[in-house]
């Protein structure tokens, strides 16, 4: 297990540990963005799955060429890990714990199994990726679908964008004030981000979560 596993596994299990104590005020304080960024989940997909199924297949998982899944350590927010734990199954979520602690010998992400990724609700940075050789092929020859995929690329701001309150940024804050820190807690760590929200000025406090004990946490 490399450091990248690790700190993958430490995130999942810090959210698994923490979330039933938590997980109904979180669901309730954050019912209507947890509820349009699911939507905008489903779009995404649906865009992808109409214009890009058939390319991605042939280069992603027949002749292996893509860029898709080809790094064995890829950006995940800890907001991700938030999002797919809340709509995931123990079962899921165990399956991923256990392919953390393998050991990576392939070319590919570690959460790509033979079935496709692991994650029910995938990281956003994987959702929103497509390889150069895609985006010829599909935006070449017909308007539509680029100016499309630019109107989602801007909706994912919403959500990630942290120059006003967004989803990704209040779920950081909910576990921080609730004593929990994780080091994929980039919008609360990256100099980049936090240069983004000191340049939007102050922002409204995240609600208010019931802080853990230490029994809790």
């Amino acid at each position: 297990m490399n450091d990248y596993q690790k700190e993958q596994l430490e995130a999942l299990q810090l959210v698994r540990t923490c979330l039933p104590a938590i997980k109904g005020s979180l669901v309730e304080s954050l019912n209507t963005p947890m509820t349009d960024y699911l939507e905008f989940r489903r779009e995404t997909d649906r865009f992808l799955s109409d214009y890009f199924s058939g390319v991605c297949s042939v280069s992603c998982y027949q002749n292996r060429l893509s860029a898709c899944c080809s790094k064995d350590g890829i950006i995940t927010f800890f907001a991700d890990v938030v999002i797919n734990a809340l709509q995931s199954d123990n079962a899921e979520l165990d399956r991923i714990e256990a392919r953390l602690r393998e050991t990576n010998a392939g070319f590919k992400c570690i959460y790509l199994a033979p079935g496709g990724c692991l994650w029910r609700i995938k990281p956003v940075v994987c959702q929103m990726f497509l390889c150069d050789k895609a985006q010829r092929e599909v935006f070449g020859g017909d308007t539509l679908p680029g100016t499309q995929w630019e109107a989602l690329k801007e909706r994912k701001k919403d959500f990630t964008w942290p120059d006003k309150p967004v989803l990704f940024d209040r779920i950081e804050s909910i576990f921080l004030d609730s004593g929990i820190s994780s080091s994929l807690m980039y919008f609360h760590n990256s100099p980049g981000l936090l240069r983004v929200k000191r340049q939007a000025g102050p922002q409204p406090p995240s609600p208010p979560i019931e802080r853990l004990s230490p029994r809790e946490q």
